[in-house]
C-alpha cells in the first residue's frame, strides 16, 4: 500500500517551530519467525529522517495496515512530527467511535514512530526523552512449556543455567488449554461427547502438581510465574491461587476473562498470590481501570494494543501512584520495535516489576538490525538515537506475512461437552 503525498487538512492551530514535516506514512509487514509483525514507517521532509513504530496486532494485521494507510496517514501528512500528543489525540478521536485493538495498534505505530523521530532529531535514545534511567536494565522472564511436567522443568533448568531468575511455567494437558504449551493426545473417555476436550477440573489438579515438582527440582531461589489465559471463573481463580500459595509464585496471570474484570478486586483480596492482568486490554481507559480499580498487582498490557508509548507511560505513572507494578506483554508477536518501547518504559519507570521477553531468531535480527538481546536475564535499551533499531526492507520482503496461526488457536479450546471455552 502507498499513501497519497498530500498535506493534511487537519493542521495544528499554532506555528510549528521549524520546517520538518511528515511526508509519508506506510506499513511494512514481515514474518521472519512465521508470526506476522507490522511496523509503521513515518517519513519526513528531512532527507533520511524517519521513524519506526510497532503496530503488531498479529491476528488482524491487514486491518491495521488499512487503518494506517487509508485513514491515519491523511490526518498527519504535512504536520510537524514533534507534536506527538496532539497527533495521537487527533488519530484517536478522528473516527468518532474509538478504542479497540485495530485502531489502537494503528495509533501505536504512528505514536512510536514519532518518538523514534524525536529521539533521532535530538540525537538521544528515547529513554532519555522520557526522563532518563532509574535502573540500568530490565529483569526479564522467559517461558518454559512442555507436554509433560518433566519436559517443562527440563526447559526451566536450561533457562536458569542461562541466567534467568524469573521463569513462567506451563504444561500441556488434553484440549490445549494454554497458549505456548502443547496439547496432550488422550483417548476420549466413555462419557465424553468431545474427544480430547479440556477439563477445568483436571487443570486445577495438574497445575499445583507442576509447581510442587518445580520447587522440588528447581529450589526456592527462582521466581516462578504462571498464565491461566483467562479461562477460569472468579471462584475457580481463587481456588487455584490458594492451591498455589505454598509455592510462592511471583505472579498468577490473567485468571479471569475481561468480561469478569469487575470481580478482580474480590479475587485479588482472596488470593495469597500476586495477580497480573491486562494482556487483553485494548485501550488506555481499559488499562487505567485495572490499575486504579484495586484488582491487580501487575499491569500486563500489550503496549501497541493500548495506543503506544504515549498511552503506556501514562499507565506507568498511574501504577506508580497506587503501588501497582508493570509487566508489559512482550512475546514473539511483539516486534523488536515494540520490545524496545517496552524496555524504554522499564528503565525509566519506578513502577517497573518485570518484563516478559522473547529470544528472537537470527532472521529477526537480520530484518531488524539493532534488535535487543537478553543477556543473563537482563534487557538493556540501545543507546543510539531513537529506538536504535532499523528495518531492512529487502530482508523483510523475504519473509512475507500471511495469515496468523493464532487466528484459530484462541478459538480451538473446547470442553469435554464440545462447548467453546473463550480465552
Amino acid at each position: 500500500m502507498s499513501t497519497p503525498q498530500t498535506a493534511s487538512a487537519f493542521a495544528q492551530p499554532w506555528d510549528a517551530p521549524d520546517d520538518v514535516r511528515i511526508t509519508r506514512v506506510r506499513t511494512i509487514a514481515t514474518a521472519p519467525e512465521g508470526i506476522p509483525l507490522l511496523v509503521v514507517k513515518v517519513e519526513t521532509t528531512d532527507d533520511g529522517l524517519y521513524g519506526l513504530g510497532c503496530a503488531t496486532f498479529t491476528q488482524r494485521w491487514r486491518a491495521v495496515a488499512t487503518y494506517v494507510e487509508e485513514h491515519l496517514a491523511r490526518l498527519v501528512i504535512g504536520r510537524y512530527p514533534g507534536d506527538i500528543e496532539d497527533l495521537v489525540r487527533l488519530a484517536r478521536f478522528s473516527s468518532y467511535w474509538r478504542e479497540g485493538p485495530v485502531g489502537n495498534n494503528a495509533i501505536s505505530g504512528l505514536d512510536q514512530a514519532l518518538w523514534d523521530i524525536a529521539g533521532k532529531r535530538a540525537g538521544r535514545p528515547v529513554h532519555e526523552l522520557l526522563g532518563g534511567k532509574v535502573r540500568a536494565a530490565a529483569d526479564t522472564y522467559l517461558h518454559a512449556a512442555g507436554a509433560t511436567i518433566d519436559e517443562t522443568l527440563e526447559q526451566a533448568e536450561k533457562l536458569h543455567e542461562e541466567g534467568l531468575r524469573h521463569i513462567r511455567l506451563q504444561t500441556g494437558q488434553p484440549g490445549a488449554g494454554h497458549y505456548g504449551a502443547p496439547a496432550v493426545p488422550q483417548a476420549a473417555k466413555t462419557d465424553d461427547v468431545y474427544a480430547g476436550g479440556w477439563s477445568v477440573e483436571e487443570y486445577l489438579r495438574r497445575t499445583p502438581e507442576l509447581f510442587e515438582a518445580a520447587r522440588a527440582r528447581l529450589g526456592g531461589d527462582i521466581a516462578l510465574l504462571h498464565d491461566v489465559h483467562s479461562r477460569l471463573t472468579p471462584k475457580q481463580a481463587v481456588v487455584l491461587a490458594r492451591s498455589l500459595e505454598t509455592y510462592r509464585l511471583f505472579f498468577l496471570e490473567d485468571v479471569v476473562a475481561p468480561e469478569h474484570w469487575d470481580r478482580l478486586p474480590q479475587v485479588r483480596a482472596a488470593s495469597p498470590v500476586p495477580i497480573a492482568v491486562g494482556e487483553l486490554t485494548t485501550s488506555l481507559s481499559d488499562a487505567a481501570r485495572l490499575v486504579l480499580g484495586g484488582g491487580v498487582d501487575f499491569i500486563r498490557s500489550h503496549v501497541s494494543d493500548i495506543g503506544g508509548l504515549t498511552a503506556a507511560r501514562k499507565i506507568a505513572a498511574a501504577a506508580e501512584l497506587v503501588g501497582v507494578r508493570t509487566a508489559w506483554h512482550g512475546p514473539g508477536d511483539t516486534s523488536p520495535v515494540g520490545a524496545a518501547a517496552n524496555v524504554a518504559l522499564d528503565v525509566t519507570s519506578p513502577a517497573f516489576g518485570i518484563q516478559e521477553g522473547h529470544v528472537y531468531a537470527d532472521a529477526v535480527h537480520e530484518v531488524f538490525p539493532g534488535t535487543l538481546r537478553i543477556e543473563r536475564g537482563w534487557l538493556r535499551p540501545n543507546e543510539a538515537p531513537g529506538w536504535g533499531i532499523d528495518l531492512d526492507e529487502t530482508a523483510a520482503a523475504r519473509f512475507p506475512a500471511g495469515l496468523s496461526g493464532h487466528d484459530a488457536w484462541a478459538a480451538q479450546v473446547r470442553g469435554r461437552d464440545g462447548g467453546l471455552i473463550a480465552p
